[in-house]
């Protein structure tokens, strides 16, 4: 296997999203003495700002401006009109305040000796930069599908970033923790490799858990595939 760099989706499998929005939504709730599940509510939000922006080719929005418009629909939905305008502003800021997963930012340092290291996501470039330094996460690259114009799991999104990279799409390994982004980048030509997150949607639990047995490596998490990258021939 002659793998020339790595690609890794960001939002889910990096960053834990989870956390930092459903902290966000339970002060706002706080502040105006209310209470709701605010995982359920946290994960519906997501799955919102999800539908909103996958497969998008050359919209006249970023993910940010999905996220803005997702937060007052999910909380127009379930009668949270009452969160002011600085309330709403604290759940949208909570994503530029996300937190890496523990395993990743000692394992991408010791990629990073081996391969180039790149950030591939659907997350705003402005957004991804400000969290990186937050994580102290340091990419060769970041390539943002807002810089594509298409978004994932759309076939451009990987093949533009194979082109962009000068590299054949069988030298490029995808990390992720979603089948659907892997399948996408396997049916391009790309590696795979999927890195199970439990926890990513909090209580409730991924709702793709069991990762396509077609990916070249299943993995608990980082200390497990840079074991095996590590080991291997030719990579």
């Amino acid at each position: 296997m002659d793998i020339k760099a790595i690609t890794f989706d960001t939002g889910g499998t990096i960053l834990d999203w989870h956390s930092s929005l459903f902290n966000a939504f339970e002060r706002a709730g706080h502040r105006v003495n209310i209470s709701r599940d605010w995982h359920a509510l946290t994960n519906a939000y997501r799955r919102q700002a999800m539908e909103g922006i996958v497969g998008q080719v050359q919209p006249a929005f970023n993910m940010d401006d999905v996220h803005r418009t997702a937060l007052d629909e999910v909380l127009a939905s379930h009668g949270l009109d009452l969160f002011s305008q600085q309330d709403r502003w604290e759940i949208f800021n909570a994503w530029r305040e996300l937190s890496a997963w523990p395993d990743f930012p000692s394992a991408l340092a010791q990629l990073k000796e081996k391969f180039p290291v790149i950030s591939f996501t659907m997350l705003p470039l402005s957004m991804v930069l400000e969290v990186s330094r937050r994580n102290d996460l340091d990419w060769d690259a970041v390539i943002s599908c807002e810089m594509i114009g298409t978004y994932k799991p759309h076939p451009e999104a990987y093949l533009t970033v194979a082109k962009w990279l000068g590299l054949e799409p069988s030298q490029i390994l995808m990390v992720a923790c979603h089948n659907f982004d892997l399948n996408a980048a396997r049916s391009c030509g790309f590696r795979t490799a999927f890195i199970r997150r439990p926890a990513e949607w909090g209580p409730e639990g991924p709702p793709d858990p069991v990762a396509n047995p077609d990916c070249d490596f299943i993995e608990d998490n980082f200390e497990g595939l840079l074991q095996r990258l590590g080991n291997r021939k030719g990579a």
